[in-house]
């Protein structure tokens, strides 16, 4: 929110000498985090002329321009170059003198131009930075200003205003107001404090139908909390926005467009609450409150057409949707230029309605950040009568009996606060009559009762709902730097957990063999989770969400890949193509046929029960945690002496193994398939003889879709089944001081035999003395028959007590040969 400090200073008392660093100390005592500071972007000599003469001066392009004689000061002619036609002799205009900066930067500086010396320029609104016009230069007579000559332009049109900027938390909507802001100052600095509400006297109005239908409300909240509308007649739309008002909306961040749009943005800004002007005339009949009905369209004032959802919160008259309620108008009734009488509307309506239409639209809207925190709906009154004023005075139009007032707001439900709950939740021992004076400052009703208070929060504070809340504001209203800074002392006998040790090492080890951790979202879209939440691609039921953030990815992960391979995707395409990803993190199994979720609510002052906690547990689908890792690009860098290696399935699987080895287990990977992996190039991973995870290469067409290279490498472990299933620490093994025997082994097996299951009757057969095993060449081609391979290992044995001979060695090989050939009809290689 970007806070203009001569506006502040209209509802609050503000210092003679207020500096911008002042402001932003007193809301930050309060609780509002410091963004940023905004000056007037006009500096330098700009001053208030009076065109003597004008000569018009046809150019050889066909232009004609004006050279211009203004009077700037006392006795202070300049020669001014102006391609603008519309002003005329003793017209007072704005001069930008050489050495002023407009908007933009634009320096000014005298210039030779069309043959004369420019000492100066002739400024239009969009120039100086209050509007869009730049069809001609600003005419002072049209804002109903008739300065001296010389006299200051920056002062009298507001451009040397300067705003603070601070941070608004969704639970404090009523700060994105000038009325809310002053009222925080005044918390902080004991200011007095002025309601802008209070100095409106609003006018009753009757006579115009509206009307309230919500057949299908959200969580069972009502739509529309107040509805108000009043007219005001024979305006005159045309007339241009008064400079202190488009100067105070451009530092506040909003655009000036029209002088009937400003006053409702100015309005909004002031007091929070969001308004909408409709053409009256473009209405037919009254105004109807409904849920947008299927395949039902509206053109909004940006100019797009959009489909509706049946769950949108639309605003119509007899022949359809005028405006997206909350959001953003539509274009049909739109003010214009030409428009002479107007309908108000001031509303509020449920935030998380809105909220819902905003993010389904991709619309975010200075209104709906309004309204999906929380709008006063106290306050919808008096806005709609300070528009009517503001354009009676501004606009020259009359105010209009015709009206409606719908208020089905509640009071704010009363808390009950007990005597010294502050002090507990706090630490800082506060007086009964200083926790008194704290929520009535905040503008609760406070009444002492047995044993404390009973609070009713003001209707602009929708967040207080309980003691802690009120507590919390205690605490911000006597101030923060009250708060000790004690350290709580851990008591002893408690630490990480065996499998908290596990998961820390798992990740330590993948980060120092060189791979990157990543956060993914957890959040997915269904093809995603068909993708790669199944191998075989069957349907795999996943846990929706109710209000998902992204319409495109409503689902829990079944996996983590789909997430590396966002991640991927976008460092691809910003030049980062040779990486080694991982993430640890947890995945949402859930089980066809069962629902989950409860409407049990645990209590919030004591530890719920066994019981209760195993309904919880049990209303959850299965969470468990995995490790996932992704190679793409080159893996070895091409260098001097060193050509590039390309990264593939073989990385992943060493990077799986790191995993492995960090948590005490040992992978056995045997040939699998993979709805999402290439075929013949995907593993499936045993601990155990159990299945844990996969790894393999994306099929080239998935690659594709996502913009990824051809060869993309991913894998993916039940981190919990390996911790499950190991040691839970890598066992030291004792060094033989004797040397060791290698011998190699080549065996015979059919094609289809894995290579893995030969390794393994190979390490079986070997008995205690093999040491090692492993597979050095699968040879096919001559010499064999067509459906055979022939596997090489390489063996090393090694006794504890002695020097092997070269027949103890033989004898242990053959053990393996036997085992082989029995298991899988291996036979020796000639």
């Amino acid at each position: 929110m970007r806070v203009p400090l001569s506006w502040l200073g209209e509802w609050v008392d503000l210092p003679d000498d207020v500096s911008l660093e002042h402001v932003h100390a007193a809301l930050v005592s309060v609780g509002f985090e410091e963004e940023d500071v905004h000056l007037g972007e006009v500096t330098g000599p700009l001053v208030v002329g009076q065109v003597l003469e004008l000569s018009p001066e046809p150019q050889k392009n066909g232009k004609t321009i004006n050279w211009c004689q203004v009077a700037v000061g006392p006795d202070d002619v300049r020669g001014i170059v102006c391609g603008a036609h519309n002003f005329v002799v003793g017209d007072k205009v704005v001069v930008s003198l050489p050495g002023a900066v407009l908007p933009g930067p634009f320096p000014i500086s005298a210039r030779k131009t069309y043959g004369h010396v420019s000492d100066g320029m002739i400024a239009s609104s969009r120039e100086l930075g209050l509007g869009d016009e730049h069809d001609g230069i600003l005419l002072l007579s049209s804002l109903g200003l008739d300065p001296e000559v010389g006299t200051d332009a920056v002062a009298l049109l507001g451009l040397g205003e300067a705003a603070v900027e601070i941070n608004v938390t969704p639970d404090r909507g009523y700060a994105f107001s000038i009325r809310g802001v002053a009222r925080e100052y005044s918390h902080a600095t004991g200011a007095s404090f002025r309601d802008p509400a209070d100095a409106v006297s609003p006018v009753a109005a009757d006579g115009f139908p509206v009307e309230v239908v919500d057949e299908a409300p959200v969580r069972g909240a009502a739509a529309v909390t107040t509805f108000v509308t009043r007219t005001v007649r024979g305006i005159d739309a045309g007339r241009s926005t008064p400079p202190w008002m488009s100067a105070r909306l451009r530092l506040a961040g909003v655009r000036s467009i029209s002088l009937p749009v400003d006053i409702t943005n100015y309005v909004m800004l002031e007091l929070g609450q969001p308004i909408h002007g409709y053409d009256l005339a473009r209405l037919d009949g009254g105004l109807t409150v409904r849920r947008a009905a299927s395949g039902e369209t509206l053109e909004t004032l940006d100019g797009q057409k959009r489909t509706l959802d049946r769950e949108d919160l639309v605003i119509a008259d007899q022949t359809g949707p005028v405006g997206l309620a909350g959001v953003m108008g539509g274009a049909r009734t739109e003010i214009t230029s030409g428009t002479t009488d107007v309908l108000i509307e001031a509303a509020t309506f449920d935030p998380v309605s809105i909220a819902r239409s905003a993010r389904r639209h991709k619309l975010p809207s200075e209104a709906s950040r309004r309204f999906e925190r929380g709008v006063d709906p106290q306050v919808s009154l008096a806005a709609a009568q300070r528009v009517l004023d503001l354009l009676v005075e501004l606009a020259g139009g009359t105010i209009d009996s015709l009206g409606s007032t719908l208020d089905a707001s509640t009071p704010p439900r009363s808390i009950v606060l007990p005597a010294g709950r502050a002090a507990q939740l706090i630490g800082v021992d506060y007086p009964d009559a200083e926790v008194a004076d704290s929520l009535s400052a905040i503008g609760a009703d406070v009444h002492p009762i047995d044993g404390g208070w009973s609070v009713t929060p003001p209707t602009w504070r929708p967040d207080l709902v309980d003691p802690a809340s009120l507590v919390e504001e205690v605490a911000r209203i006597t101030g923060y730097d009250r708060i000790p800074s004690v350290l709580p002392v851990a008591p002893p006998g408690r630490g990480l957990t065996r499998e908290q040790k596990l998961r820390r090492q798992v990740s330590s080890a993948l980060a120092a063999a060189g791979l990157v951790e990543v956060a993914a979202y957890p959040f997915v879209g269904h093809e995603q989770n068909a993708l790669f939440g199944s191998a075989d691609g069957s349907p795999a039921p996943a846990v929706r969400l109710a209000n998902p953030l992204d319409v495109a990815a409503p689902e829990l992960r079944r996996s983590l890949v789909p997430g590396l391979l966002e991640i991927a995707r976008r460092n691809a395409s910003r030049g980062l193509v040779d990486l080694a990803l991982f993430e640890t993190g947890t995945v949402f199994l859930p089980e066809s046929g069962r629902s989950y979720g409860t409407d049990t609510v645990p209590p919030g002052p004591q530890r719920p029960g066994d019981d209760l906690l195993a309904e919880l547990e049990a209303s959850l689908p299965p969470q468990p945690r995995h490790v996932a890792v992704l190679s793409l690009g080159q893996s070895v860098e091409r260098q001097p002496g060193q050509p590039a290696v390309a990264a593939s399935l073989a990385d992943v699987l060493d990077d799986l193994r790191v995993a492995a080895h960090a948590a005490g287990a040992m992978l056995v990977f045997r040939q699998g398939s993979h709805v999402s992996l290439h075929p013949g190039r995907t593993a499936e991973i045993l601990v155990d003889g159990q299945v844990v995870g996969y790894a393999g290469e994306l099929l080239p067409r998935v690659a594709e879709a996502l913009d990824l290279p051809r060869v993309v490498a991913v894998g993916e472990l039940d981190l919990d089944a390996v911790l499950r299933s190991s040691a839970g620490e890598v066992q030291p093994t004792a060094i033989s001081s004797f040397p060791a025997a290698t011998q190699d082994l080549s065996l015979v097996v059919r094609v289809e035999v894995p290579a893995g299951d030969v390794l393994s009757a190979v390490r079986d057969g070997g008995g205690p003395l093999l040491e090692s095993v492993r597979l050095v060449d699968d040879y096919r081609g001559a010499g064999l028959p067509e459906d055979s391979k022939s596997l090489t290992f390489a063996l090393r044995f090694r006794a504890d007590d002695r020097t092997l001979t070269a027949a103890e060695a033989t004898e242990a090989k053959q053990g393996s040969v036997r085992l082989a050939g029995e298991r899988f009809g291996a036979a020796l290689r000639d």
